[in-house]
């Protein structure tokens, strides 16, 4: 005998979907890293690649993926193209969990306090 869909298991697979790209996004370290530079500031494409050691088709391809599952949303202005984490969500709430107990996120947060500060004073 077939059943007929159940709204809430679609609901369900729709959900691990969206944790499966969470965590997938979350177990990169220049991944972490992205989101921490862009826990205090708007950066632009250019100003998070100058932070890594990486090729911009490669870097490009990080922040897709943090797009993608709702971490950090962008936006084009002219011909730059601004990131900035995304407002309040739970896939949010559990990045900055992980940035607190992440050694290397301190030192990165730092960095992107002061950053904004310097935009905040030169604006």
């Amino acid at each position: 005998m077939m059943f007929a869909a159940q709204p809430w298991r679609r609901a369900t697979i729709g959900m691990l979907h969206i944790m499966d790209q969470i965590f997938a996004a979350l177990a990169s370290t220049p991944r972490r890293k992205i989101l921490a530079y862009l826990s205090e500031a708007e950066l632009s494409a250019g100003e998070i690649a100058a932070r890594f050691d990486m090729t911009k088709p490669s870097l490009s391809k990080h922040l897709r993926i943090l797009e993608s599952a709702g971490l950090i949303i962008s936006d084009k202005r002219g011909q730059f193209v601004f990131y900035r984490l995304q407002g309040e969500n739970l896939a949010n709430t559990l990045a900055s969990f992980m940035q607190a107990v992440c050694p290397v996120s301190q030192g990165l947060k730092k960095e992107s306090r002061a950053l904004a500060a310097k935009k905040k004073a030169d604006a």
